[in-house]
């Protein structure tokens, strides 16, 4: 991995781009900690804290502590991300849409240049609502319209600014520049989780129970990574052959190839989805004051992921078996509007490729669902054991931390995307990969 390192900081161009992104990085930990003016700090910590659900901590820790120092990037970047989301669910809804996202580059600008302004309203919407649902009850120092435009301004360029810096990375820097956004985020809020599961399990205890704690838990990450690895790098290969043609005097084609297949084809998009539809209900309540009771009460203890697995109170994690089925759910939703086996087969026979024992046109396709259909099945069960072992921790050893699986999956995801991307063009100068120590 030195090795490797050191041969990328040899070529000019990566060596920009990685310092570039560097640099980038800085930009935004800094922003993170600056405060929005006029808002009382202390203020918005106690709220925090008096907060039973991790519904917040799950939104805290994808904004990086940003959130919960309310700082100019308290938004972060997660209105980008939900704009995406619908901007690409809406593609399945109006033809317009579909067309630009058929419409190679030019219609990727398009959609992207709607995603931004989709995470402008986005952003504006939470801002407003943050400002005078909070400052009414002391958020501000001083509730008054002045101090509600200047928070509303701060929030809204801060999240518009990591936007850019996500654009920017992505163009001038190594990787999908969003992503290391987010991927930063989450890893800064690392070190404080393992120093509380060192505070909870290891420090004050014999040194037996220290050591097998420590294995434990070492064991466990370890467990849950390998398995996130395996997830991503897993494909099944459909093998494509392509009839000869003859080009002029030539004879062409015959060659192989083959279509691969992601076992996680949907990424980590369902326990996005997923966890996002269970929380809503309990930010809601939270934001409006409503702590609710009777039937409703205990509905929101059951949608509330850190009353699950508990031994003393079973039945709230009914909220996991919702969980797990609605990640199945939208790891099927999501693949079918983003891979179109019939779109596939066509291409393929307008091209002369045909999978062999298999005809081409409805046949291929059907054969490409059947294939699919098996495989996203074992993704979903893949994503939905990642996601649920930190769950039981918590639940079972009270062991709470902001790495569940859903950030996880984006760490290692991430990370994995990154050293492809970086080893491809060191591969162009016949440099070894990250990937190939």
């Amino acid at each position: 991995m030195l090795t490797t390192l050191k041969n990328a900081f040899k070529i000019k161009e990566i060596r920009k781009k990685i310092i570039f992104t560097l640099l980038m990085v800085v930009v935004i930990r800094i922003g993170s900690q600056l405060p929005v003016p006029g808002v009382n700090r202390e203020y918005f910590a106690n709220w925090f804290a008096a907060q039973t659900g991790d519904a917040f901590n799950f939104f805290d820790a994808f904004t990086g502590g940003s959130f919960l120092n309310m700082s100019v990037l308290a938004l972060n970047i997660t209105p980008y991300i939900t704009s995406s989301i619908i901007v690409q669910l809406l593609t399945i809804a109006i033809p317009k849409l579909e067309e630009m996202q058929k419409d190679g580059e030019d219609g990727r600008k398009k959609l992207v240049s709607i995603t931004r302004y989709v995470t402008i309203g986005l952003a504006l919407i939470e801002a407003v609502a943050m400002a005078i649902g909070f400052g009414r009850q002391g958020l501000l120092e001083e509730y008054n319209a002045l101090n509600v435009i200047t928070c509303v301004t701060a929030l809204v360029a801060g999240s518009a600014f990591l936007m850019w810096i996500g654009e920017a990375i992505t163009e001038h820097g190594v990787g999908n520049g969003i992503s290391i956004v987010l991927i930063i985020n989450i890893i800064s809020r690392l070190p404080q989780d393992f120093t509380g599961l060192y505070t909870q399990f290891v420090s004050g205890k014999s040194i037996a129970v220290g050591v097998v704690a420590s294995v434990i838990i070492i064991a466990v990450v370890i467990g849950l990574v390998v398995l996130t690895i395996l997830l991503n790098d897993g494909t099944r290969r459909i093998p494509v052959q392509y009839a000869k043609k003859i080009q002029g005097r030539r004879m062409v084609g015959g060659q192989t190839a083959n279509i691969p297949l992601k076992i996680n084809t949907a990424g980590v998009i369902p326990i996005i989805f997923a966890s996002s539809i269970l929380q809503f209900p309990v930010i809601i309540c939270s934001f409006l004051g409503v702590s609710g009771s009777g039937t409703w009460g205990e509905i929101l203890k059951g949608l509330n992921s850190g009353n699950w697995c508990n031994p003393n109170d079973l039945k709230y994690s009914i909220g996991l078996v919702v969980y797990v089925l609605l990640t199945i759910f939208f790891a099927y939703f999501y693949t079918s509007i983003t891979f179109n086996p019939l779109e596939v087969a066509d291409n393929m026979k307008k091209n002369g490729g045909f999978i062999p024992g298999i005809r081409p046109g409805k046949p291929t396709s059907d054969y490409l669902t059947k294939i699919l259909t098996s495989i996203i099945f074992i993704g979903a069960c893949g994503l939905t054991i990642v996601a649920i072992i930190p769950y039981f921790f918590n639940g079972v050893f009270h062991a709470s931390v902001s790495f569940g699986g859903t950030s996880l999956i984006i760490i290692v995801s991430v990370i994995v995307e990154t050293l492809k991307a970086i080893e491809a063009q060191m591969l162009v100068r016949n440099y070894k990969g990250f990937l190939n120590d």
